[in-house]
This record gives C-alpha cells, sequence and structure tokens, in this order.
C-alpha cells in the first residue's frame, strides 16, 4: 500500500530531505534518493543549478529541486532550468506561491510548498499546489519569531486543509516520524538528521556539534538587519546572542559548513539535534525512519 505522498513523488519511502542552501547538492540527493526516499536539490547557489543536470549520472530515481520564490520572482527563467534538467517535483518556499505555481504545472511539475503557518496553508491551497510541507519553529534555518511548533502546526493544519502533507521541524528517526502520522502527515523532511549523515558534504566539526548538542543546544536568534534563524548555540553564534551583531550573520556560512570554522557564521540547525546521537549512512536513516515507525506505532498502541 502506498498513501498519497508516496505516489504524488514516486518514492518508495515518503521521508524528504530537505533543501539546504549549499548542502542539497548531487550526491546528498542521489544517496537519499537511491535509499528509496526523496533527495531535493537546492538551485540558488550556481553549483546548485547545476548539480540538477550532474544528479542524473548517480541516480535514475526521483529527485526534486528547491525554488525559493524570493529569489526567483523577477526570474522566471528558473522554470526552464527545471525543465532541461528534467525535474519533475519543486518544492516552492519563502514567497507567494501563486506566482509559479501554474507555471510549473503546466511544464508537468508537482509542486509542493512549504508553510510556517495556517495562513500559509491557505494561501499555497489557493495557488493550486499538490501537498504542502508543514515547518513547525523548532526546525532550523530562517523562521518566523511567532512560529508555532510542529506538534501545533501540523495537526491545526491537517483539520483544515485536504491537501497531502510532509511535516517537518523535530523530525529525525521513526518515533518522529510516527507522531508526525498521527498528527496528519503523510511524510516526513529532514534537515539535520541528514546533516549528520556520512553523505553530508559538510565539515566534520559541523556534524560533531550537531551530535554534541543538547535541547538548549540550538536559539533562535532575531538580530538587527539579518532575518529570524534557528542555528546552533555555538561559536558566533553565542557570541553574537549575547553581544550583538552589526552585519548579516549569513556571510561566512561556506567557511563554517565546508572549513569548519564554527566562528565564521552560524549553523542553521533545528532543535532535534539533541535527539541525533550519531553519523549515519543516508540509507539507513532514509529506511528506518519510515519502516520502524509502524513499530512505533504498535508499541504505542500497547502502551496505551
Amino acid at each position: 500500500m502506498t498513501n498519497r505522498i508516496q505516489s504524488l513523488l514516486g518514492v518508495t519511502y515518503p521521508v524528504v530531505q530537505a533543501p539546504m542552501t549549499y548542502i542539497a547538492r548531487a550526491s546528498l540527493a542521489a544517496a537519499v534518493s537511491e535509499a528509496g526516499g526523496l533527495g531535493v536539490i537546492e538551485t540558488l547557489t550556481p553549483e546548485g543549478r547545476a548539480d540538477l543536470l550532474a544528479v542524473r549520472s548517480l541516480t535514475d530515481r526521483p529527485v526534486g529541486a528547491n525554488l525559493m520564490i524570493q529569489g526567483w520572482k523577477r526570474d522566471p527563467s528558473i522554470i526552464d532550468v527545471l525543465v532541461e534538467a528534467n525535474v519533475r517535483h519543486v518544492f516552492t518556499s519563502a514567497g507567494d506561491p501563486g506566482l509559479f505555481t501554474a507555471r510549473l504545472h503546466d511544464a508537468g511539475m508537482t509542486v509542493v510548498h512549504v508553510v510556517g503557518s495556517l495562513g500559509g496553508a491557505r494561501k499555497a491551497v489557493d495557488a493550486g499546489v499538490d501537498a504542502l510541507v508543514v515547518e513547525g519553529v523548532e526546525g532550523g534555518g530562517f523562521k518566523s519569531a511567532l512560529g508555532a511548533s510542529t506538534m501545533v502546526l501540523l495537526p491545526l493544519i491537517a483539520e483544515q486543509v485536504d491537501l497531502p502533507l510532509i511535516a517537518a521541524g523535530g523530525i529525525c528517526d521513526a518515533r518522529s516520524a510516527a507522531a508526525a502520522v498521527v498528527l496528519g502527515a503523510e511524510g516526513v523532511q529532514m534537515g539535520t538528521r541528514m546533516l549528520a549523515s556520512r553523505e553530508a558534504a559538510v565539515h566534520t566539526n559541523f556534524k560533531d556539534a550537531i551530535v554534541a548538542a543538547d535541547d538548549a543546544g540550538t536559539i533562535l536568534l532575531n538580530l538587527p538587519g539579518n532575518p529570524p534563524m534557528r542555528v546552533l548555540h555555538v561559536g558566533l553564534a553565542r557570541r553574537v546572542a549575547a553581544e550583538g551583531a552589526a552585519a548579516p550573520l549569513i556571510s561566512g556560512v561556506t567557511q563554517l559548513y565546508f572549513e569548519g570554522d564554527m566562528e565564521a557564521s552560524v549553523a542553521n540547525t533545528g532543535q532535534v539535534s539533541s535527539r541525533i546521537v550519531e553519523v549515519l549512512p543516508v540509507a539507513a536513516i532514509v529506511r528506518s525512519t519510515w519502516v520502524d515507525a509502524q513499530s512505533a506505532l504498535t508499541a504505542a498502541v500497547a502502551r496505551f
């Protein structure tokens, strides 16, 4: 049996890798897709856009692409790039889904929009998207300072929106995937868990910091000149949380990601880092997250 997300995306397991800028490249996306999930490639960087073509030398399974609407709203030629790369699944985010959904559909693509509020979900439904990623404020990266947690947001949207839902924020294993199913999801998206995988191309220092994080290991930074971001509470982030920052914190991010300099920038990471205790192969992460969720649900029934 398959649920709506599995059918829509053509995957064995409805487990999606988050489209992290600079990180969501061909090698990681291909590993996730080869494992039966859906790898997603970012399109904000030239390297990411090139990888939309390069990934086909690594897998013939479905691979998605991310379209950050704010970054591309004045340049619809990105759709030509997606068509050339034979992309069939596009995850839109950070903007009005009405700007691109019809054009993506006309090009034969499935559109999944990322939302962090009920209002955003309703707007995406009106735009005609095919599914939603519902992302709680505990997830890593850019967030609304007023956002709700996944446990609140996911059932709220599931009760009022008749679209297949993918849960994001706080997901790292079978137990959290099982909880997401109970709350109304038919799939899960993971970023931080995929960062702490063998195939992620980030520096060991970043992966080690995720594994070392406890339940107070991240902070939602909301500083002037910077969008609110959930990041690891280490290095530069710890210092600017106390002292403030005069410049955008996203500068120097590649030095942190790929050279391991935790003082060069801030590390976008979700609260779920506190539950990640080892670096694992992507294949083990993808399969166990969904297959073992059934056992987690059965165990929960027994306790009930």
